[in-house]
């Protein structure tokens, strides 16, 4: 048995401090922070546009990254009165209903969005989006979430070890650069989970192509979103789950 050096990508600890207070940790790759932080602000309805922040800060601490992003003053009443209503004692079994809630809040429609995508269009995304994932190929070990828009191919993406913080990462670039989420699909190299429809949608994409499966959790709620949810796409391959009106020209089976 012979011996080789292997690349392995790091992770550290990325806080997402408001008003000076830690909010939410995550495990994250240490590249892209005010894509993340912005993306992240935007995914979970802390803001509703880059223009509700007022400043990001990033502190690296040594053992992780403490960002600090300032809100301006509508923005940061919000989130307060946020933070109270979902706090309550640790051991306690029913003051955190409101946190359920929050984890199954519904999600913006998406449906008027006149997008369409040809099966090329799906397969198309899947290939380029591997083209874009330097450091899935330095380390075979990360995802990759990217947006793609029918004629320009995938025009932002980002990598992460967490399937979120990538689609995060890839909110936040869009958001900087002005790109409609309308305009395009979300593309993701993991499974589907209710969560990244909600990111999604809060991007404001029509639809999410994934190489995995969705859970079902995820597939309904992309369906009365209004998204086109597509999954496991293998080479030419892949199954419609929900909304198949959008999807042109003898698409691959509708399997909801």
């Amino acid at each position: 048995m012979a011996s080789a050096p292997r690349n392995v990508p790091e992770e550290t600890p990325v806080a997402f401090s408001y008003a000076g207070t830690t909010h939410a940790v995550m495990m994250a790759s240490p590249a892209d922070f005010e894509d993340f932080a912005l993306g992240f602000s935007l995914t979970e309805g802390i803001v509703g546009s880059p223009d509700e922040i007022e400043a990001i800060e990033v502190q690296d601490l040594g053992a992780g990254i403490d960002i600090q992003i300032r809100l301006k003053d509508s923005a940061n009443t919000r989130f307060e009165a946020r933070r109270r209503r979902l706090a309550g004692p640790v051991g306690c079994g029913l003051c955190g209903i409101e946190s359920i809630d929050e984890a199954m809040r519904s999600v913006d429609a998406v449906g008027a969005s006149k997008l369409k995508l040809t099966p090329e269009d799906i397969t198309g995304a899947v290939r380029l989006l591997a083209m874009q994932q330097p450091l899935h190929a330095e380390t075979g070990a990360v995802h990759a979430a990217g947006f793609y828009v029918p004629g320009k191919g995938i025009v932002a993406a980002r990598e992460d070890v967490g399937r979120h913080n990538a689609l995060d990462k890839l909110a936040g670039a869009l958001a900087k650069a002005g790109i409609g989420g309308a305009s395009g699909a979300v593309v993701v190299t993991s499974r589907v989970s209710v969560e990244m429809v909600q990111k999604t949608a809060a991007i404001g994409s029509p639809a999410i192509v994934a190489v995995s499966a969705p859970t079902a959790l995820a597939i309904r709620t992309a369906d009365e979103a209004g998204m086109t949810l597509v999954a496991l796409v293998r080479g030419d391959d892949f199954d419609v789950f929900t909304h198949p009106e959008r999807v042109t020209r003898g698409a691959a089976k509708h399997v909801a």
